[in-house]
């Protein structure tokens, strides 16, 4: 390939509105080529070596690390850090999921129900650095937005269908039951008509009282159903949710670090009750529950099941994101709690991750997924120049 060539390349790129660019260093090459492309289609890249070929007994054959050595090189004196590398036969997944982290974000609109939380001071956000850094629009809704959306009857009765399926409801007066169904239809119907990828939801202190219920319950349910909703208006979580779906995960939900314990290496990963009840450990009754806001809940009530898991946030402070990614394993536990909870082990020492934690002044919520997408997360963090924390 020439220059000129090249610059066609950049041209169609932009033409096309590609969201990444993977360019091959099938050998050893001239400098101008990558500039130019970048120059025409300032998108994030892979620099892609091949495996070298067996020696023949004279050069080198490909040189393909070299050429990417270049790229690299180039780029970073430019200024440019938006890449990472791969070495193979193959292209890097993980950097497409990255791509399509990127991607998703951009297209998303969140909704944002009343507000954060009563107290809930570094949850906050500031809108327009999160458009800035990711091209999320938020979108503002009172809570009684939610509360007068219509819906059809039989969606409500597919929700408590659900709900029956799921729950021992034994707890929970049939009245309440007809209330989570409900409202689990109109946070669909409210998230389709709004056309809204997320929904964050100021769910105390008012929920209960304006409604009747809190909406721990329904959002379980309409969860597991793969709507994306945080608690307590939580916008920079509901993104991190949206991304860890973009790579592939399924039902990302909301959870809170709220026990370590040292002498096993583990962490309780708790919430009031929310996560999505298809999660279940398949073992534990899975129960709806009024133990909070003054016996008005509803809350789902289980041990999610056991795994490998990876929990994350972005992170916005002071104008600015970072990135807080761990990788995990969930193991069998008892059920001693209300609320949904699960027993987890990282990779690395809990004192390691409740320090990182802590004195990084991370707000207290992040997205919990099942798989492991810590690569995808690191990759995406470089490509948008967030701190990983």
């Amino acid at each position: 390939m020439e220059p000129d060539e090249a610059i066609a390349a950049g041209k169609t790129f932009a033409a096309e509105q590609v969201d990444g660019i993977a360019v091959i260093s099938g050998t050893f090459h001239l400098g101008h080529l990558l500039l130019e492309i970048k120059k025409y289609a300032d998108k994030p890249v892979l620099l892609w070596g091949l495996p070298e070929l067996p020696y023949n007994g004279g050069k080198i054959r490909l040189n393909s690390v070299c050429g990417v050595n270049l790229n690299a090189s180039n780029l970073v004196k430019s200024g440019i850090t938006d890449f990472t590398y791969t070495i193979g036969s193959k292209i890097d997944e993980d950097w497409v999921d990255a791509i399509r982290m990127i991607r998703a974000l951009k297209d998303s609109h969140i909704g944002i129900l009343g507000y954060r939380a009563h107290g809930f001071f570094n949850v906050g956000v500031d809108e327009l650095a999160m458009y800035h850094k990711f091209g999320t629009i938020v979108d503002h809704f009172e809570l009684t937005d939610l509360w007068n959306q219509p819906v059809e009857k039989e969606a409500v009765e597919k929700y408590a269908a659900v709900m029956r399926g799921a729950f021992d409801t034994s707890a929970v007066s049939s009245e309440k039951q007809d209330k989570v169904a409900e409202l689990a239809a109109k946070f669909r119907a409210f998230a389709e008509e709004k056309n809204l990828t997320a929904i964050a939801v100021r769910c105390w202190p008012e929920f209960a009282g304006g409604y009747g219920i809190a909406p721990c319950a329904a959002m379980s349910i309409v969860q597991s159903d793969d709507l994306l909703l945080s608690c307590e208006g939580d916008l920079d979580c509901a993104i991190t949710m949206i991304a860890h779906r973009a790579a592939g995960a399924k039902t990302p939900f909301m959870a809170d670090l709220s026990q370590v314990n040292p002498e096993d290496n583990s962490a309780l990963m708790w919430h009031c009750g929310v996560a999505p009840c298809n999660l279940t450990d398949g073992v534990c009754s899975c129960t709806l529950d009024t133990y909070h806001a003054g016996g008005r809940g509803v809350t789902a009530g289980f041990v999610m099941k056991s795994g490998a898991i990876n929990m994350a946030r972005l992170d916005s402070i002071n104008g600015h994101y970072r990135m807080f990614s761990r990788k995990g394993e969930a193991v069998p536990m008892q059920k001693e709690l209300t609320g949904t909870y699960a027993k987890v082990r990282f990779e690395e020492p809990m004192q390691s991750v409740l320090d990182t934690v802590v004195y990084s002044g991370l707000a207290h919520h992040v997205s919990m997924v099942y798989g492991d997408y810590s690569k995808p997360l690191s990759i995406f963090a470089r490509l948008k120049g967030l701190e990983v924390l």
